[in-house]
């Protein structure tokens, strides 16, 4: 029998919703099944199990110890937020799709989902399609190709597959991001390590260097950097110097530099964990979504593969406007920094949009970029969602669309309930976990919307993630 802890090896036979590869062991005529994160068919794995059920198990995959007959090797080097950068893309697609037809099927109750689904929409880039990327520091290092762990060393690059506490040096390019960057990457690592100050050290939770944080804007092809340090050894940090190797590596490239010290002990890079320090530049870049011109400072939440947040937005926003007529109120929840409100008021221009959003920064942001882009028909209000439509009863038979964008657990319950109080005619919901997806359209179906179009978006190749838009009528 199976125990949680336990390091088995295991051959992949099947894929499951979220990029789990599924493996089958005999057990008393019968097949006592495994989901393992990351893994795919036709992999044989070496997986640690992370949970024990009676009818199955579930676990984190350690390493892939011989490859699947698919899988391509290329020049980039593998990291662990890229589990299936050697599967063609095809597979990728047809495991993806068919995967999250049947889990949304499942958990929604809705039947025919191949007649209602409406299209899969691929990035345009396969390739350095991230606009913002997070680099750790650590002075345990993992040597992928010996599987030897080095202490007192210091390590750039990403965390060990299932690990917190090792990092593997990134010494070619993922292939996710900025290809130059990345190539600089050890260039930079040489110079912060003869400053002879540590990297940090997670188990003992001291040292100095944390983690580099890097956003690009595709717009300008500029880059923000951000680094973040403890004080103890801050007297000894060159910051000027640390600045002037960024601008000889990358020369106008680097639109801006900062600094952020961050004592607290949990592996955070927050900038709102410490103080952070302006040393070169601007705080902030830009970038244009379907002719609109967005400002992204290092901290702002905004889309990672703008290219294809471009498609998903305009999917979006094709299921919204379908037969609305002009004059009526659409309100965006969830609305982040305000692209979809946005891009809505760009097209239509006698509607009012607002937009609403827990997070205050977001909401200036969105503030910022829509008096930039000249558009007075919309508004924006940083309030908890449910909070807010409990404070705006008026708005009841009023509003004609709903734009739903919430994070991964979806939606309360309550304010799920308090949306559909509003009785729209018609909700789209975007989505990055389209399982919550499902189980909030079970809701939506007892209170009398219909699923009506249904799509994917594949913002992320390589991983096992995948949004979906699905279109919503009121009966």
């Amino acid at each position: 029998m199976l125990h949680r802890g336990e390091i088995v090896t295991l051959n992949i036979e099947g894929y499951a919703f979220g990029g789990k590869g599924i493996a089958k062991i005999p057990m008393d005529g019968s097949h006592f099944v495994v989901f393992v994160d990351n893994a795919f068919p036709g992999q044989v794995v070496s997986a640690k199990i992370s949970t024990k059920r009676k009818n199955h198990a579930e676990a984190k995959l350690v390493e892939v110890i011989k490859r699947a007959p698919c899988e391509k090797i290329s020049e980039f080097q593998e990291i662990s937020g890229a589990p299936y950068l050697f599967v063609p893309e095809e597979l990728q697609r047809a495991m993806k799709s068919e995967s999250t037809l049947s889990t949304f099927s499942k958990i929604s109750g809705q039947k025919n989902m191949e007649r209602l689904f409406d299209e899969y929409i691929a990035s345009p880039s396969s390739y350095f399609y991230r606009n913002k990327m997070e680099y750790s520091f650590s002075s345990i290092e993992h040597i992928a190709e010996t599987g030897e762990e080095l202490d007192n060393a210091f390590a750039l690059g990403f965390k060990r597959r299932g690990t917190w506490w090792k990092v593997e040096n990134l010494n070619r390019p993922s292939g996710l991001f900025d290809q130059e960057w990345e190539s600089q990457l050890p260039i930079l690592r040489t110079f912060l390590q003869d400053s002879q100050l540590p990297a940090w050290h997670p188990p003992q939770k001291k040292g100095f260097f944390r983690h580099i944080i890097v956003r690009k804007s595709f717009k300008d092809d500029r880059l923000l950097v951000h680094l973040v340090t403890s004080s103890k050894g801050i007297k000894s940090f060159n910051a000027p110097s640390f600045v002037a190797k960024l601008l000889e590596l990358h020369g106008e490239r680097i639109a801006g530099v900062q600094h952020t010290v961050n004592d607290e002990v949990a592996d955070r890079s927050k900038i709102e964990n410490g103080r952070t320090m302006q040393l070169f530049g601007s705080p902030w870049v830009e970038e244009i979504l379907l002719g609109l011109t967005f400002q992204m400072r290092m901290e702002s939440f905004f889309q990672t593969n703008p290219k294809c947040a471009e498609l998903l937005y305009q999917k979006a926003i094709d299921y919204l406007l379908e037969d609305l007529n002009d004059g009526e109120e659409i309100l965006d929840l969830f609305c982040g920094t305000g692209t979809i409100a946005q891009l809505i008021a760009q097209r239509k221009k006698e509607e009012k949009i607002s937009g609403v959003d827990l997070v205050a920064e977001a909401i200036e942001d969105a503030k910022e970029n829509a008096l930039k882009n000249g558009l007075s028909n919309v508004s924006f209000y940083a309030s908890d969602v449910g909070k807010f439509l409990k404070e705006h009863p008026h708005l009841e038979g009023k509003i004609a669309a709903v734009v739903l964008d919430p994070p991964r657990a979806g939606i309360a319950p309550k304010t799920l309930l308090k949306t559909i109080g509003l009785g729209a005619r018609r909700i789209v919901y975007i989505s990055c976990n389209p399982s919550t997806q499902a189980r909030d359209a079970s809701i939506l179906f007892e209170a009398g919307y219909s699923l009506e179009k249904f799509s994917l978006v594949d913002q992320f190749p390589h991983t096992g993630h995948i949004e979906s838009i699905a279109k919503f009528i009121k009966k």
